[in-house]
């Protein structure tokens, strides 16, 4: 059977390819691993750890925060029935996702693909039979995978990734996470809240490597302040040990120096992630891949093979769902003859701890690495009515802007919500907006959202508020 075209992977970006396609009027198919769609974000990413973090934050709010607004509750964790309203959740998701690609009439074949070159592509299935497609068209969208510590096994009980961390059967007593990313601290962030010891093992010597530092150094201190504990420009080099006792981690200083040891119950190796290049037959049909095993693309998403193409985590650029959807898009357009687009410049990105955090454009490195004069503006959660009389203040908005144009360049938040915020201010920078058009745009009162008014108005140094 032929087909317009074949999707290797039904993650964010080769669904949403898929359906487009298929709305474009193409015949498509897509080839799936697993025996549910989503990929790695509905199934053991975004969307189960957004639901823990989603639980657990109420909890630690029954816990903490309840009693200060007259509500007297004493919570109770039920652990088993949290992993099933989270587990519900995922079934809903990936549920989804098979109607639409049914909806569609996109052709699933769930079994692992092979790239054999220009126009097919090779499937296994899981009871060993193999099948051979011809499209005109195939894209590889299989995303990415965690990245490993050299001699640390991974065994997803109590040495676990962010996999295993989703389904831990118990509230671990300590928790050691190595990486101070976002993986790291949203798990990190989950565990606390219910009950876990929390110690935070960094190479570098900071959180949340590229992002605004002055956001990275403030979120630092309201995580210390929740109890979290830093070890920084540390590695892990030894995990020994394991149940019942515990492991024992060595901890070295990066610079050299004494090493320390770390009693933990669990080990979350969040080191990253990899692109997912494994298996794909990738070599064998001549798609070149770069030095860090991501597929090479042009700028419509084309490889080094005529009629191969790769979108989301297996090519450059930020390993985000939202990211890889737009180009599963702009390439289903493109090969229909459209104009498809994505532009890098303005791909939010979201912490979703509590406070959240929240950014999108140039962080204020970026621009004095390049040379760029800017104004900022910023404006704390402390002098917003709403987030004052909800007592959610830790946290700000900064508005970085052009200091010639007033054209924004960057906006950095962290904050409660914020991560339904910066949509704000991604739709005026997708238009080339200003400071000034943030600012003269009428915010309902009282919002959250009237702090990305302000942070703007700070730009030009006329804040009310503050």
């Amino acid at each position: 059977m032929s087909y317009d075209l074949i999707v290797i992977g039904t993650g964010p970006g080769g669904y949403v390819c898929a359906i487009r396609a298929a709305q474009l009027g193409m015949k498509v198919a897509v080839v799936e691993k697993r025996a549910t769609h989503g990929g790695t974000c509905l199934n053991v990413g975004c969307i189960p750890s957004k639901a823990l973090l989603h639980a657990s934050e109420l909890f630690d709010e029954a816990g903490h925060g309840f009693a200060a607004m007259g509500i007297e509750v004493a919570p109770k964790l039920n652990l088993a029935k949290m992993l099933a309203f989270k587990d519900e959740g995922v079934k809903g998701n990936v549920d989804g996702v098979a109607y639409l690609l049914k909806k569609n009439k996109i052709e699933p074949f769930h079994g692992t693909g092979r790239v054999l070159g220009t126009g097919k592509v090779e499937v296994t299935f899981i009871n060993g039979e193999k099948k051979v497609l011809d499209t005109k068209a195939t894209v590889i969208a299989t995303g990415s995978d965690i990245a490993r510590l050299p001699g640390i096994n991974i065994d997803e009980k109590t040495i676990v990734s962010s996999t295993g961390a989703l389904t831990l059967p118990v509230v671990p007593k300590r928790m050691l996470v190595v990486g101070a990313g976002v993986i790291g601290l949203e798990l990190g962030s989950v565990w606390r809240r219910l009950g876990a010891q929390v110690t935070v093992v960094e190479y570098l010597d900071g959180i949340l490597p590229g992002m605004d530092l002055d956001v990275a150094r403030s979120f630092q201190r309201i995580l210390e302040k929740q109890g979290f504990v830093f070890k920084l420009s540390s590695k892990v080099t030894k995990v020994e040990g394991g149940p019942p006792k515990g492991h024992q981690v060595t901890v070295e200083p990066a610079a050299g120096g004494a090493a320390s040891v770390l009693d933990a119950d669990v080990v979350l190796v969040a080191i990253g992630r990899v692109p997912y290049t494994e298996g794909l037959g990738l070599a064998e049909a001549g798609v070149a891949l770069d030095e860090r095993r991501r597929v090479k693309v042009d700028a419509h998403f084309a490889t080094s093979v005529p009629g191969v193409y790769a979108i989301g985590d297996v090519i450059a650029g930020p390993m985000l769902a939202h990211k890889a959807e737009d180009e599963g898009v702009a390439l289903a357009e493109i090969l229909a003859g459209q104009s498809g687009h994505v532009n890098y410049g303005v791909i939010p990105g979201v912490i979703y701890t509590a406070p959240e955090v929240a950014t999108v454009g140039k962080t204020e490195e970026e621009l004095k690495a390049a040379g760029i004069a800017y104004n900022a503006g910023k404006f704390p959660f402390t002098a917003n009515g709403r987030a004052k009389v909800n007592k959610t203040t830790d946290g700000f908005v900064k508005v970085l802007a052009d200091a010639t144009t007033d054209r924004i360049l960057g906006v950095h938040m962290i904050g409660p919500h914020v991560g339904e915020l910066i949509a704000e201010a991604a739709v005026v920078m997708e238009f080339g907006g200003s400071a000034e058009d943030l600012a003269r745009t009428c915010h309902a009162h009282p919002t959250l959202t009237e702090a990305v008014k302000e942070a703007a108005l700070a730009v030009a140094k006329r804040p009310i508020h503050m």
